[in-house]
């Protein structure tokens, strides 16, 4: 009795309260991209990035993949990729700036509620994962084969009541995705903190979060944050911050940290699947989210 009482049921009510937020933001945005995507326009965005793909080593068509990238999870872009005659090389450069860069607006909403401006995260996601695909173009082999995927047709949604007909479904899917998760991140921790277990594990994380420059308090919204992402560790990180666990000034260095390096464990097997090398794209983040906050850190240093 005790255990539902005070682990379960909390759960629940918590998790109805933040599934009902995050859907507020996901669901119209997805929308929004799918008829972008629906009239041409988002083809006709991707038209001006062209002549910078050149730089980053790309063919001008995959801007469509980075546009897409920006405004929803993962798994669109991935979609465009595998249909689309591309090397390793290029997959490799496409997959870290778009894991750097990638549902800004539901996941730069949510860093905003925790501290961080939304146009301060974006604009720093957007210009690094740039940053990174022109280094990544100067560095790269050129030759390093071919991606392990087999091209594919994509559905072709030749009408509006087609369009609503698929955003319907996969918005199903997506809040019975959400709910599950949400549930039982928060039932997670609600056991941690009722047996007090995560003063332990922050505790034995602290010399990792010390080399990236993240104050102790931040351990358990890290371990949220790299095993299940922003979109639903920044649910836990609000109230933490609300119940005065984790101060203003950790929450924005920890959103630095995790706007360059988070999910690790989905984002990456989901390129890892078509071929891309796990040290590539797991080693360019954690060096980037190191870099992006001590140079913070700097900086707020020489201001003071």
């Amino acid at each position: 009795m005790r255990f539902r009482k005070e682990i379960v049921y909390p759960a629940f009510r918590k998790s109805g309260h933040t599934t009902w937020w995050l859907l507020k933001i996901i669901l119209p945005v997805s929308l929004i991209v799918r008829l972008l995507d629906y009239w041409g326009i988002l083809v006709f965005m991707a038209g001006f990035l062209d002549p910078v793909f050149v730089y980053l080593g790309l063919p001008g068509s995959t801007a469509i993949v980075f546009i897409s990238s920006i405004f929803l999870p993962l798994y669109a872009p991935l979609a465009i990729i595998t249909s689309m005659s591309i090397t390793l090389r290029e997959l490799t450069i496409l997959a870290l700036m778009c894991q750097i860069s990638h549902n800004l607006p539901v996941e730069s909403a949510i860093q905003a509620r925790t501290g961080t401006p939304f146009w301060t995260v974006t604009a720093l996601r957007i210009s690094m994962s740039i940053v990174v695909g022109l280094i990544l173009n100067l560095i790269l082999p050129q030759d390093m084969g071919s991606p392990t995927f087999v091209q594919t047709d994509l559905t072709e949604i030749t009408s509006l009541g087609g369009l609503l007909l698929v955003w319907l479904k996969s918005s199903l899917q997506v809040t019975l995705l959400i709910a599950v998760i949400v549930f039982s991140l928060n039932l997670l921790y609600n056991l941690l903190n009722a047996y007090r277990l995560i003063p332990r594990l922050s505790k034995g994380i602290e010399p990792l979060l010390k080399f990236f420059g993240l104050p102790a308090s931040t351990g358990f919204l890290w371990l949220i944050g790299y095993i299940v992402g922003l979109a639903y560790g920044g649910a836990l990180m609000m109230d933490q911050m609300k119940e005065g666990k984790v101060n203003r000034t950790g929450a924005n260095l920890l959103n630095y940290h995790l706007a360059m390096s988070h999910s690790i464990l989905e984002d990456n097997l989901l390129f890892v699947a078509l071929g891309v090398s796990l040290w590539w794209i797991l080693g360019v983040r954690l060096l980037a989210a190191w870099i992006v906050v001590w140079g913070k850190r700097v900086i707020e240093t020489e201001v003071n």
